[in-house]
Parts: C-alpha cells; sequence; structure tokens
C-alpha cells in the first residue's frame, strides 16, 4: 500500500443514521478503489466489528472511529475519535448514556411534532432507524415519508434544527471533554468539519484538552475553508484529515469516496498511535501502525468532489 493511495475518513453506517450497513460501505470503498475506510458513526461502535470483518475478507483497510455530537452556545461541534477499538469501559458507559437520552428525545420530538398537526409515530421512527443510534435524521425520514415536508433538508429547516419548535436537547457533553475522553481512551481527537460550527475560536483550548487533529477536508468546506484550516493545522501541530461524511447515497449514487485524503494520513495516525502507546520510544521491531493494513488496490476517487 503506498502513501499516495486514498483513504475516505468519516463515513457513516446503518449503526447510527446511514443509510449502508457496514458490510455495504466497506464492499462499495473496495469496489471504488480505496485503499481505507474510516467508520465514523455517531454515538456508537456498533457498526465497526462488522465493517473489520468485510475489510479482512475483501483485503481493504477499516479504520475504526467514532464521532461525538457535543453542544456550545446553542452550536453543534462534532469531535472524531480515531483508533478507539476495542472502546473502554469508561468511554462506553458515556455513550451508552448518550444513546439512552436519545431513545427520550425521539418520544418528546414526536409529541411536539405531533401538536403541529405533523403526524407521525415514534414507533415508525424506530423502525427506519432499524435498531440503530436513533437521531433527528431518522425522524426526518419519517416525516418525509408520511408526506409532511418534502425533504430531510425542509424537515429540519422547520422543524428540528437547533431553535426550531421541535428540537430537543441532547445529553450535554462539551467539545473539551469529548477531547479528553477520546485522549484518555486512546483514541485521536479530531475536530470534526470545523467550518459547520463556525467556532474557530474554540480550537485553541480544544488542543490544550488533546485535540491532536482537524478534519480539513469535507463537503462543508470550501477553497477558502481549507486553506483557513491548513494554516491552523499547521500553527497547532495538527493531524490533517478528511473525508465525505457519507451518510449513504444522492441523487448521483453512493457519495463514499468523493472526499479523501492520501493513505499516508492514516500512516501518520499509525505513527500517533504507536507513540501514544509506547511513549518512551517505540521497540526495536515494531509495525509503526496501530492496525496493520489489510492491502486494498489504489485510490480512484478524487480529492474534491
Amino acid at each position: 500500500m503506498k502513501a499516495e493511495d486514498r483513504a475516505d475518513l468519516h463515513v457513516h453506517t446503518t449503526a447510527s443514521d446511514g443509510t449502508m450497513t457496514p458490510d455495504r460501505v466497506v464492499r462499495i470503498a473496495r469496489h471504488i478503489g480505496l485503499a481505507a475506510v474510516g467508520i465514523a458513526d455517531h454515538d456508537t461502535d456498533a457498526g465497526i466489528a462488522e465493517a473489520l470483518r468485510t475489510g479482512d475478507c475483501l483485503g481493504i483497510e477499516v479504520i475504526p472511529a467514532l464521532e461525538i455530537n457535543t453542544d456550545v452556545d446553542n452550536r453543534e461541534i462534532h469531535v472524531l475519535g480515531y483508533m478507539v477499538w476495542p472502546v473502554p469501559a469508561r468511554l462506553s458507559g458515556i455513550l451508552e448514556k448518550m444513546r439512552e437520552v436519545r431513545r427520550g428525545r425521539l418520544d418528546e420530538m414526536v409529541r411536539r411534532l405531533n401538536a403541529l398537526g405533523v403526524n407521525i409515530t415514534a414507533a415508525r421512527v424506530r423502525e427506519i432507524a432499524g435498531g440503530s443510534v436513533i437521531g433527528r435524521p431518522h425522524v426526518a425520514r419519517a416525516m418525509v415519508e408520511a408526506g409532511c415536508v418534502r425533504s430531510i433538508e425542509e424537515a429540519f429547516e422547520i422543524y428540528l434544527d437547533i431553535g426550531r419548535p421541535c428540537y430537543v436537547e441532547r445529553y450535554k457533553i462539551s467539545p473539551e471533554d469529548a477531547v479528553r475522553e477520546l485522549a484518555m481512551a486512546g483514541g485521536i481527537p479530531v475536530l470534526a468539519h470545523p467550518a459547520s460550527a463556525g467556532r474557530d475560536d474554540l480550537i485553541p483550548g480544544l488542543v490544550k484538552a488533546g485535540l491532536m487533529g482537524i478534519e480539513v477536508y469535507h463537503p462543508d468546506h470550501d477553497r477558502g475553508d481549507e486553506q483557513r484550516y491548513l494554516r491552523i493545522a499547521e500553527r497547532e501541530g495538527l493531524l490533517v484529515t478528511g473525508g465525505s461524511d457519507s451518510h449513504g447515497e444522492d441523487e448521483r449514487g453512493p457519495t463514499i469516496g468523493r472526499i479523501t485524503v492520501p493513505y499516508a494520513t492514516v500512516l501518520e495516525m499509525k505513527e500517533i498511535k504507536a507513540r501514544m502507546e509506547y511513549p518512551g520510544g517505540l521497540p526495536d521491531k515494531i509495525d509503526s501502525g496501530a492496525t496493520k493494513p489489510r492491502g486494498g488496490s489504489g485510490g480512484a476517487a478524487e480529492t474534491h468532489d
């Protein structure tokens, strides 16, 4: 596997709010020629084991990850944690608490929607979620299915976004705490799609808390954003990552691989992970990675869509 091969390090599955199973995600990643794919579901590691099994069979490397949703001043800040596998008990307990609150949150969102004449049921939302972590996208899909809105985007804009009438707060965890917990768990904390939050002022504090990387390449970032975050990454000594943030398909097909980074980024992650595990210096004979590459062909996907 060559450093110039490509990796999509931010993909969701049916374990959270994606529409494709972990198995299918990995198969598509292999089909389009990626060398590695990062499985990064919201507040859960439930899809990682299946993805790893498929990756082993097909010869494509799967990078275990999590995406933790946090809030600051009514802004969503998402923190990715790479190479946290298996998830230790302390972090697993926090994730379970977040999922538990999500379940109660669903009932309140549906109650508010019903009061506004949007006729969906919590039972149908759970069916759509299929046992995965329940989030607002599942509610939005139920609304589209029932003909209450024309699109998921409209559901959020009118009802479900922060500040809209049917938004219900999540389990509160600060981005600094998410970074600390991921670092304590042996992971590599990375600030996800920072332009979406618009809180660059938080980055120095997150670095002090243990932030190790920043997602520079993302569908929500234009070239100006990329240049800004490249400068911040250089200034703060942060790993530069990126990915499609794929949740499935759109009118053009699967969105996996539309934004990628060089496989060299995965090698950098492995070096960071190895230094965390061997702070006194690496043994003479050790693979520099936390997980060994599983093969894979060169990446055919473009860096930007």
